[in-house]
């Protein structure tokens, strides 16, 4: 999407920082972090490096039990639907965690409540 219009606005030297900290504990820029509010969301802080191991090494178990299944399938000796399926559980696991600590939630979103109160 292209940015055509410019905004100018001024902040107290307090909102200043608040966004910038803002923008940092989440890895986007301060622009990022406004155009998420705007939209209604409270953006969420990035997180550390456990995480990203974390979704290293359940990726890597989810990239092993698909080639178990594969394996299987083709010497025909284990049950490939149940490993399948635990492939199935454990990318839809990565894919929840994901979203539940780096997207964005309107559940939290402060203008939500505000417009069902209004």
């Amino acid at each position: 999407m292209k940015h055509r219009i410019k905004k100018q606005f001024w902040l107290s030297p307090q909102d200043a920082r608040e966004l910038k900290r803002k923008a940092k504990l989440c890895g986007i820029t301060e622009t990022a972090v406004i155009r998420i509010l705007l939209r209604g969301y409270e953006p969420k802080e990035k997180p550390d490096a456990r995480f990203y191991e974390a979704m290293r090494q359940l990726s890597a178990i989810g990239n092993n039990i698909n080639q178990l299944a594969l394996k299987a399938n083709a010497l025909g000796f284990v049950d490939t639907p149940m490993l399948k399926n635990e492939a199935v559980r454990c990318h839809k696991f990565q894919a929840d965690i994901e979203a539940v600590l780096l997207r964005p939630g309107a559940e939290q979103s402060k203008m939500a409540v505000r417009r069902e109160t209004e």
